[in-house]
Formats: structure tokens, sequence, C-alpha cells
């Protein structure tokens, strides 16, 4: 089903909009200026442990299914075959997932147990460290600091109408999801909780959720 923006009841009003677009200018830009000297480390272990670039640039669906590049951290090993993940969120989506999770029985986004990954890159995934570069991709417009993961093209191919609602907004570095359980979360839950942001997100709420990630993230809630 293509995605049909007039369908949208999203708040657009001008002073919403740039609230959101103030904060993702100055969110983005402090937080790369002070990260800046933890990106070059990282960049550095990076190369060292595994031949190849720094960063990972993939092809991701945005607001209105618009293509985009979004950049991360690498975390794989260069030779990586990305079939493997392909494989498993098609199982996800289409409800024949096989059996990986974290030890609490919950379905997990990310494969719970990759030797595609390094051990720098599981410190990042754990950390989610590996998302820091997307600070970039909210100063181009592309993304915002809050809303719904961007999407892989094959996923939103695999995707039920009801999904294509998260498309109303900004993919964000955070969201709804992340702060309520992250990888606890399974695929459906996940989406459920990208389109209930999409469809009643509120400045307040994403103000609020903005001042929880930290916390989530120290406490380390939902991490496999």
């Amino acid at each position: 089903m293509a995605f049909k923006e007039e369908d949208s009841a999203v708040d657009r009003r001008p002073l919403s909009c740039a609230i959101y677009r103030t904060v993702d200018l100055l969110g983005a830009l402090f937080g790369l200026l002070l990260c800046a000297p933890l990106l070059a480390a990282i960049c550095l272990a990076i190369r060292i442990e595994s031949p190849g670039p720094a960063i990972f640039r993939q092809r991701r669906l945005g607001y209105g299914k618009h293509p985009f590049t979004v950049h991360k951290l690498r975390t794989m090993r260069l030779e990586a075959d990305p079939s493997i993940h392909r494989e498993y969120v098609e199982e996800l989506i289409t409800g024949s997932e096989k059996s990986h999770s974290n030890g609490s029985g919950r379905n997990l986004y990310k494969l719970a147990a990759d030797d595609r990954v390094t051990r720098v890159g599981r410190f990042l995934r754990k950390t989610s460290l590996d998302e820091l570069p997307q600070l970039y991709d909210v100063l181009r417009g592309h993304m915002s600091l809050v809303g719904p993961r961007p999407v892989i093209p094959y996923e939103a191919e695999l995707y039920p109408a009801t999904y294509d609602r998260r498309f109303l907004v900004k993919p964000g570095l955070t969201g709804l999801w992340q702060i309520n359980g992250r990888n606890e979360r399974t695929y459906r839950e996940m989406v459920e909780l990208d389109v209930a942001w999409a469809e009643n997100h509120s400045v307040g709420l994403y103000l609020s959720i903005l001042v929880k990630t930290p916390w989530v993230l120290l406490r380390r809630q939902g991490v496999a």
C-alpha cells in the first residue's frame, strides 16, 4: 500500500514544528560538539580492530517513505553477510520468528547472538553509542531526536497497511519503545509504539522522552 501523506492527522501547527526543529538543531549540534572526542576515540578503536571505514552508511526510509542515507558507527566486520539480518527481520514481521531472546523469553529486534559483530561493536550496541553519528542526520533534517527508528526498505515491503502510519513523522534517535523496554519488546510491540508516537505526539511527550532516554541508557534497561 502506498503511503498517503494526506491521511495524516498529525499536528503540524507552525509553532509545534518550530519547537521540534529548534530543539533538534540545538540538541544535535550540542551533542556532536560534546561527543566529538569520544567519537574520534571510538572511530580509532573500530579501525584498529577491523579494517575498513569507521562509519557505516545505509539507505533507510524516513518521513513519507522518502529514502535517505543514515550514518552509524560500524559494529560488524566489513565482509559481514547482510542477508542474515534480512532473513531474521522478515521472520519477525511475518510472525514466523525463531527463538532469539535475551533470556526473558522476549524476541529481540537485533539478533541476540551474532558472530558478525566485533568486540568493539558489541560494546557500542549495548551502550547505543553506535547511533551517535545520526546526530548529523538530525542536523541535515532527515531525522529528529525523537521518532520511530528509520526503516530499511526491505522491512517496509513486508509491512501491513497499519504499520505505514509510522511514516507520518520523521524517524528519530530515540522514541517510545526505547524508554519502554527497548530490546525486551517484540517487533510488533515496537512498531505499535512507533505508530502511537506518530499519531499522538506532542511537544510535552517529545521533551519527556528526551529527558528519560539518558536515564534508561545509564540504567541499561532492556539491554540484550
